[in-house]
This record gives structure tokens, C-alpha cells and sequence, in this order.
């Protein structure tokens, strides 16, 4: 099996994982209300890969396989299939508006991106190296869901892991034998962990010190995992019809705690095992980032397409679309859009061939524009939704069912717009509180916001590798030599 379908992710769900909700073990996660609208979700995509309409952007015929693969999988040697790469992402997230951001492609993308660098995971060892190689060659082949985990918990920071108060908080090893490395600990934020078919970890940020060998790790394992504890947060999932809670209801991905237990997690999983240099060099060097924010751009031109075109439809619908402040304010939202979507395109076209592994990579700058303003601009389009919404979004109907109850003749002339009918122009404010006004909506702006880590530490890195830089600074010096 290499492009599952929808009803075979459902089905391998039930596997046995430790997952924990409100206090409780959850049997079952593929039956459980507070994740099953997310599945389906999550279904869709893999369904899509089967569907005519979609299927030659979403899979790619791999000569590394000798078969079809999900398009997140393949490694691009051409402009064109590094063109349907974007195409692939893009499709997937029209379908649930962007707002799914880590759907499967991400983490896929992110380890082709770790195995085309296997020689950078050589000089841990070979036996690593091999390890990412076949670990690539495994989720591939069976079109895995994958959550990863970066963060420790927030702690004194001041200290380092090993300084702190109880040093066994944060993940670390523990203990190795013949068969693996052994691991206890906490890591956090795992996205999507509940539903995930395995999780990736790696340390982040990458700026471990001396005396932190035993938490220098990065690995990988199934979530059913004997030792591994899935703590949820609360569900921000609304259950009821989709007209009344057109995103909440469908798309709120799961964040969680995954605690390790005197996890054992075999030296074939293993890919860099205490080794702080690799550790550090890998978030660079393994050129992840270029491939990974090619997808992360993709997604969020989706979202911020999607948000722009309801705060268009809420102006219309109060008659203010051609008022010049309001097209002025509409027209940033606009601006801000044709931003991010141009990261993408000028990124393939300024792309180059690594003459390690002969692939096509975008170009990292034009990237990290969009990673730098995202941050920015959804908070930006979410205020505009908020504005456009104005009192309206504090007087909406319990359900859009109330239309058909005695009451509904009255509401229609109550909630009625500019040109638009009442039902109508309520459908856009459920739409708009879902964005601006719902937990699942400000779970959406905060995420957004740290997406890329600390705001002020990513444009200091942008500043400290922009590789354009010199060629800028010697302009400026040749034009002043000649004066």
C-alpha cells in the first residue's frame, strides 16, 4: 500500500495508544466525539488522492519506488514537480480552508527532506543514516500520519535542562541497551498526536549546550508505543450541524502533552542519539526548512485567501464594499495575500539543485518572507472579519434551523442585509465568529502567531544567514567608491 485511502487511516487508528481526555483513557479514538469530526477531516485528504479530479496533483509516480507515492513523499529534480508540489498542498488545504495545518503533507515533506540529506545523519554514524533512509522508505510506502514534538516544557528559563530543579522533566535518555536508546520525559506541543499514526521528535530550539547529551536525541515511533501517554487539552470542537459552526465543528486539530514513560525506542528509529553539533546543524543543514515552509506558505495563502474573501462577502452584505476606507482596508487584506502567495511561486523560481543529492530546492529567502509576515498578517485578517462583523456578530440566531421555526419570519427581516437575505447574511456571521469569536478561533490566531517559533529570534536568523546580503552591502560600497 503506498496512497491509502480514507477508511484505511480510520480503521488502524484503534490500536491500542494511551491517549488521555478530561481525565479519562479513551478506548477508542476513532469512535471518540471530541476527535471524530477531525478524522473525517483527516479522511477526506487520503480520499482525495483516489479521486480522478485530484489524484495526478496529490500522487506522483516515484522511480525511487517503483510505484505511487503521496506527492509530499517525492523528491523534486524539476521545476515541474516542484510546481505540483505546491499544487498538492494548495488542494489538500482548500478542502478544509487551511485551517487543518498539519495536515499529513507537512511532517511528509519534512522527513523526504531529512532522508535526502542522509549524509548529513552519516556523520552520527551510518547506522543513523540508514536509519532515516529507511525510516523515509516506511511512512512512504504506507502514506503515514505523522505528529511531531518539539518544545519542553516552560520551565526556569534561565537554566538548562539538565540545571533545572528536577532535570528528568524534559525528555532524556535514560538508559540504552542492545536493542535501543530508552527515554523519560515530557515533550509538548504534539499537534494532532491523538490521530497521528507516529510521532517525530526533535529538540527545538537548537541551541543545546554542553551537559545536555541526554536529551540531544531525534527519533521516531509508532503512537501505540508501549510507555507513551497522550494528554489532550480541551476540545474546542462544536457538535452540531456544520451551518452553525461551519469550521469548529470539523476542523480543530488536537493539541497535546506526550508524556514518555521509560519509553524503548529502537536503534532502527534512532537518527541522532546525544550528539549536540549534528543536533544544532540539523534544523539547518538538513535543509528541511525550504521544503517544509514551501508547504507551510502553501497553506497559509489558502487561509488568508479564505479570510479576505469573508470579510469581502461581510461587506458586501452591509452595503459598505464601496466605501473608500473599507476598500482601502480591504484592499491590505488583498495585498497581504498576493504576499505570501508570491513566496511560493518566486521560491521555485529562484530554486537551485544541491549538488549533494542533485534535487531542486526553493529558494530559502523568498520563504522565510512568508514564515517572517504570517505571524502578522492572520491576526491582521481576523481584525478585519471582527470589524466587518461589528454588533451583528453579538445577535446571531442559536441555529441556522431557527430560520424554519415561528419565530424565523421575524428573524429573516431582523438579520437581513444589503441585498442579501437574512439566512444568508447570518451563514456569513457563524462563518465569522468561527474566525474571530470561538475558542477554535482564537486557538487559530495564536497558532499562527508562534507558528514559526519566537517572532523576534526568526528575523534575527533571517538577518544572520540572508545569503543575499553581501551582494545588497557591496552595491552600496561600489556606489559610495564612486563618488
Amino acid at each position: 500500500m503506498t496512497v491509502r485511502t480514507g477508511q484505511q487511516y480510520i480503521d488502524e487508528l484503534n490500536d491500542g495508544r494511551e491517549v488521555w481526555y478530561a481525565g479519562e483513557r479513551v478506548e477508542d479514538v476513532s469512535t471518540c466525539a471530541e476527535f471524530r469530526p477531525t478524522i473525517e477531516s483527516v479522511a477526506h485528504l487520503y480520499d482525495m488522492q483516489h479521486d480522478p479530479a485530484h489524484r495526478d496533483v496529490l500522487v506522483a509516480d516515484s522511480e525511487e519506488f517503483g510505484e505511487s507515492i503521496g506527492r509530499a513523499f517525492e523528491f523534486p529534480r524539476t521545476a515541474e514537480q516542484l510546481r505540483l508540489k505546491r499544487e498538492a498542498y494548495i488542494t489538500w488545504a482548500e478542502s478544509n480552508c487551511g485551517m487543518l495545518g498539519r495536515s499529513p503533507d507537512f511532517l511528509n515533506v519534512m522527513v523526504a527532506a531529512l532522508a535526502a540529506k542522509r549524509d548529513f545523519f552519516a556523520a552520527g554514524g551510518e547506522e543513523r543514516a540508514q536509519a532515516v533512509a529507511d525510516y523515509y522508505r516506511h511512512i512512504a510506502s504506507k502514506d503515514l500520519f505523522l505528529t511531531h514534538a518539539l518544545l519542553d516544557p516552560q520551565l526556569d528559563k534561565g537554566k538548562l535542562r539538565h540545571e533545572q530543579s528536577d532535570p528528568g522533566i524534559c525528555l532524556r535518555q535514560v538508559d540504552q541497551n542492545a536493542d535501543g536508546i530508552v527515554l523519560d520525559g515530557i515533550k509538548r506541543i504534539a499537534t494532532v498526536a491523538p490521530i497521528a499514526d507516529e510521532i517525530l521528535v526533535w529538540p527545538f530550539p537548537p541551541t543545546f549546550q554542553a551537559g545536555e547529551e541526554d536529551y540531544a536525541n531525534v527519533f521516531a515511533i509508532p503512537m501505540n508505543t508501549p510507555g507513551l501517554k497522550t494528554v489532550c487539552r480541551p476540545s474546542f470542537t462544536r457538535h452540531g450541524a456544520a451551518r452553525d459552526f461551519p469550521l469548529s465543528s470539523r476542523f480543530d486539530e488536537m493539541d497535546a502533552t506526550v508524556i514518555f514513560d521509560n519509553v524503548l525506542v529502537p536503534w532502527e528509529r534512532v537518527f541522532i542519539n546525544r550528539n549536540i553539533p549534528l543536533l544544532n546543524r540539523m534544523y539547518r543543514d538538513s535543509r528541511m526548512r525550504e521544503y517544509t515552509a514551501h508547504q507551510t506558505n502553501a497553506r497559509l495563502e489558502v487561509k488568508l485567501g479564505f479570510v479576505y474573501a469573508l470579510a469581502v462577502r461581510l461587506a458586501e452584505a452591509q452595503g459598505l464594499a464601496q466605501k473608500p476606507d473599507i476598500m482601502e482596508m480591504l484592499g491590505e487584506a488583498a495585498v497581504r495575500v498576493e504576499v505570501i502567495r508570491s513566496t511560493t511561486r518566486s521560491a521555485e523560481l529562484q530554486a537551485s539543485v544541491d549538488s549533494e543529492n542533485g534535487l531542486l530546492y526553493p529558494d530559502l529567502y523568498a520563504l522565510q518572507a512568508g514564515r517572517a509576515l504570517g505571524p502578522v498578517y492572520y491576526p491582521e485578517l481576523v481584525n478585519m472579519v471582527r470589524k466587518m462583523g461589528g454588533g451583528a456578530l453579538m445577535q446571531q440566531p442559536v441555529s441556522m434551523a431557527e430560520f424554519d421555526a415561528p419565530t424565523g419570519v421575524a428573524m429573516e427581516k431582523a438579520l437581513r442585509g444589503a441585498d442579501i437575505s437574512g439566512q444568508s447574511k447570518s451563514q456569513l456571521l457563524k462563518l465569522a465568529w468561527d474566525i474571530c469569536g470561538s475558542e477554535f478561533g482564537s486557538r487559530h490566531v495564536l497558532y499562527e502567531m508562534n507558528y514559526a517559533g519566537e517572532r523576534s529570534a526568526l528575523l534575527a536568523g533571517v538577518q544572520r544567514e540572508y545569503g543575499r546580503k553581501q551582494a545588497w552591502l557591496d552595491h552600496l560600497d561600489g556606489f559610495l567608491d564612486a563618488l
